[in-house]
């Protein structure tokens, strides 16, 4: 059998479609507003989960561009309020494998979709800052190490982005950017509150399936493997958090996540697990009768 060509109207897409480049335009704007006309703000993307793991962009970078691409950088010039985006270089091999991805070599395209006034390569990205005197970064979007895990003595990601700021510029003064970006969040646009509701609206949907599918006997994971596919089937990424499906006593752990019980006739379930619906969830929780 022989594989047929790709068909453009089928291929993977390359960008989201939620929000137009106008209202990632007038987000940045914002930021601009509020760093001052002397700073820059610089947002480092995510990294990939793992191989052939779907990918998903860090919130706040997402939130100023919409892109989702890996080790993808973004730096907001406040001075001549202007904004930069960085992308990997192609990677042809990569993308016979898996698909069209955007990268530095689209730059046009790139420009367009999210409204950027430049795309360059992630190697030009240092030599852009050296002379930034503050920049503005997120911070504290990466857990710390636990102290119990004596032997993991590595700095996180966001610790290592730092460190490498402070070697491309000496002279810098690092502030931090997530509490400006929290600010801009708590003011919700109408396209926003369109995926907010419809988060609800799948959460609602899933928990009412799951009453349905509720006996003595099953276990805690089949009731989340419902809401799973409730999720999946209506264009959710997956679950916004661990799933909470607490039979009985499990109920009284705040945050029980193992979801390994057989539910028993006469106790209570508690279930606490919403989408992650185009980077937005919802948070319900709800407690019914295992037998009915």
């Amino acid at each position: 059998m022989s594989k047929s060509s790709p068909n453009p109207n089928s291929s993977p897409s390359m960008f989201q479609t939620d929000f137009p480049s106008s209202e990632f335009s007038a987000r940045r704007k914002d930021v601009f507003d509020r760093i001052g006309s002397n700073a820059v703000a610089v947002l480092q993307g995510a990294s990939p989960r793992g191989e052939l793991e779907l990918f998903r962009q860090s919130n706040e970078f997402y939130y100023l561009c919409g892109i989702e691409v890996p080790y993808a950088y973004l730096l907001l010039d406040a001075c001549s309020r202007k904004t930069i985006l960085y992308l990997p270089k192609r990677n042809v091999d990569q993308e016979r494998s898996e698909g069209p991805i955007l990268n530095a070599d689209d730059a046009d395209l790139a420009e367009k979709l999210t409204g950027v006034d430049e795309v360059r390569r992630t190697e030009e990205f240092s030599a852009d800052i050296a002379d930034a005197e503050t920049v503005y970064v997120p911070q504290g979007s990466e857990k710390h190490h636990n102290p119990l895990d004596l032997l993991n003595t590595h700095p996180t990601r966001e610790a290592r982005f730092i460190q490498k700021l402070k070697d491309f510029c000496p002279q810098v003064k690092i502030q931090d950017l997530s509490p400006i970006i929290f600010s801009l969040r708590t003011l919700k646009s109408p396209n926003e509150l369109k995926l907010m509701q419809r988060a609800g609206q799948l959460t609602g949907l899933a928990v009412a399936e799951a009453m349905r599918c509720t006996k003595p006997g099953i276990m805690e994971f089949q009731l989340r493997s419902v809401a799973d596919f409730i999720f999946l089937a209506n264009g959710a990424k997956g679950g916004g958090y661990p799933a909470i499906i607490a039979g009985g006593a499990n109920a009284w752990y705040g945050h029980y996540f193992r979801n390994n019980c057989e539910l028993q006739d006469g106790d209570l379930v508690l279930m606490d697990y919403a989408p992650d619906y185009g980077y937005y969830t919802s948070d319900i929780g709800r407690m019914w009768p295992i037998n009915g």
